[in-house]
């Protein structure tokens, strides 16, 4: 299906801010991450474990349980702002136009249900009750499109494997034909050659339906095959947004040229790229850019102010002091110089 980048985006995230209590201060885990999802677009949010990824996607589900809290934000889903709903009016939202593909499918599937009883009490659970006669084909039916055989109906999650049971998750997700799906590190568990097959699953679902998916995870090399964009996150914001073959082909931010380095090379032999310094406390982040502890290019001005999000190119964002507007409102290229003094 080809996105539809000239249409209004299906999802708006606007200002999301999420922290979590502690008796040292608020952990600042989501702090302002914007960003749009348009129709038929797989966006991939990706960063280091614990840069705020799925502490995002469960602040646009409201999802966020206590210490943790959603601060401020919003989260438009076809124009409704999905916070500040009440719960009955989030359990008309979830499943039904934005889902979930959990991170752990072991966790998330009961161990003591069939995975045909599973599917079956999500769709009872929004439709209401329907005769087995009914519903028993329509489960099959997603099944296989998610590449299961028929006999999976009949069997309970201990009798699968792993890439098994993360696929019964993604049938579950697309039971009620939802607009959008989050996928949260679905992959992350499993390994390279199961973990490529769940991923092209998801995409050929994703095709199939006409949805939008945003999908987490840290592995940029997965990434650069699955998605149509890339947004990279750090410290709990976002710092660049680009298409995936201009983010591998010039990424922006040092940051995002540091995850694109950590990809191993099958043409070259390299010695592995070591980030150096230390990250800051989430609860006190320094004034200034979030990156100025590890960035190799920092500067004075990094120091004491945050860097704004810029468009460098047509549709890549980047929020660096490396690339500052002239006079003019034109960008210069700081970068250039600081690579090459």
């Amino acid at each position: 299906m080809t996105t539809s980048w000239n249409q209004p985006p299906v999802l708006k995230v606007r200002g999301l801010k999420v922290y979590y209590e502690t008796p040292k201060g608020d952990v600042l885990a989501v702090d302002g991450v914007n960003f749009d999802l348009f129709k038929g677009e797989t966006l991939g949010l990706v960063g280091e474990s614990g840069c705020g990824k799925s502490t995002a996607a469960m602040g646009i589900l409201q999802l966020v349980t206590p210490p943790g809290r959603v601060v401020d934000g919003e989260v438009l889903l076809e124009g409704h702002n999905l916070l500040g709903m009440s719960e009955q009016a989030l359990r008309a939202v979830r499943w039904i136009k934005l889902a979930l593909i959990p991170q752990g499918a072991m966790n998330s599937l009961n161990p003591t249900m069939k995975v045909s009883a599973q599917i079956k009490d999500a769709i009872i659970a929004h439709e209401g009750k329907q005769a087995n006669k009914g519903i028993k084909p329509r489960i099959l039916e997603l099944l296989t499109m998610v590449g299961l055989p028929g006999r999976v109906y009949d069997l309970y999650p201990h009798e699968l494997s792993g890439g098994m049971k993360q696929r019964v998750c993604i049938a579950m997700a697309i039971a009620l034909n939802p607009t959008v799906i989050i996928a949260d590190e679905s992959t992350s568990a499993l390994d390279v050659v199961v973990q490529r097959v769940v991923a092209q699953t998801m995409l050929k679902v994703k095709d199939a339906l006409g949805v939008s998916m945003i999908m987490i995870g840290h592995d940029m090399g997965l990434m650069a095959q699955m998605v149509d964009r890339i947004a990279v996150m750090y410290a709990g914001k976002i710092v660049e947004i680009a298409p995936v073959k201009e983010m591998f082909a010039e990424p922006k931010h040092p940051y995002s040229q540091l995850l694109i380095e950590s990809v191993p090379s099958l043409k070259e032999r390299k010695p592995l790229k070591i980030t150096e310094g230390i990250t800051h406390d989430p609860r006190n982040p320094p004034p200034g850019c979030i990156f100025q502890l590890r960035c190799p290019f920092v500067m004075d001005i990094c120091r004491v102010q945050p860097p704004v999000m810029r468009e460098t190119n047509e549709g890549q964002l980047v929020a660096c002091h490396l690339y500052p507007e002239s006079v003019d409102g034109s960008l210069i290229n700081v970068a250039d110089v600081a690579r090459n003094p």
